[in-house]
């Protein structure tokens, strides 16, 4: 399996170019994903500040990871329906100052289903699909999100952090593309199809 995780104490320049590097292995499912990553590394190289120093909307833009759970003997993806949100959406949280996108998802993983991260062996620990979205409600700023695919059974999580959530759901591809984009994450239909064009070419998880 390849790691790229970045230094967790690294100095803010080498930093950068690892998060770089790891933004670069991403292939653009679309026109708009080939976007949003030609913004992430401007955005990356520029200097701006990368984590999120306050809540909700300090600095404007900030990064995240997102992490979208696979099990693979049924093609059931797991949705959860976040509170602040009110919207059905993968996992996730944002990245600490310190911290690389991949920890945050081993940590994020513990702290919110109780279960270990485990990636699927032709991903590694690598990110998927990448997002630049701006929020709703209040406080509304820019999540720059990575979006890293994980492999479990289903029958393996038997709890969830109900102080973020108000339920989960695991959903196949069909059933996530038939909800309405209304109630889902903006950018979840483009995730499902780019991920049912993978798992039809290699078999991802």
């Amino acid at each position: 399996m390849t790691s790229t995780a970045l230094p967790p104490h690294g100095d803010d320049e080498e930093l950068r170019a690892r998060l770089l590097e790891l933004v670069g292995t991403i292939e653009p499912w679309d026109d708009l994903e080939r976007t949003h990553l030609t913004t992430t590394a401007q955005w990356i190289t520029s200097g701006a500040p990368l984590h999120r120093a306050r809540k909700p909307d300090v600095p404007a833009m900030h990064l995240v990871s997102y992490f979208v759970l696979l099990d693979a003997p049924s093609g059931r993806l797991l949705l959860v329906a976040h509170r602040k949100a009110g919207l059905w959406l993968p996992p996730g949280g944002h990245v600490e100052p310190g911290e690389d996108p991949w920890s945050a998802v081993v940590r994020e993983c513990g702290e919110e289903l109780g279960i270990p991260a485990t990636p699927p062996p032709t991903a590694g620990e690598r990110p998927f699909f990448l997002t630049v979205t701006e929020t709703r409600g209040p406080g509304v700023h820019t999540d720059v999100s990575l979006w890293y695919l994980l492999v479990t059974d289903a029958d393996s999580i038997t709890s969830y952090d109900q102080e973020e959530f108000d339920a989960i759901r695991w959903l196949t591809a069909e059933e996530v593309l038939e909800e309405s984009p209304e109630v889902l994450d903006p950018q979840m239909h483009r995730f499902t199809h780019k991920l049912r064009h993978a798992r039809a070419a290699v078999h991802v998880g």
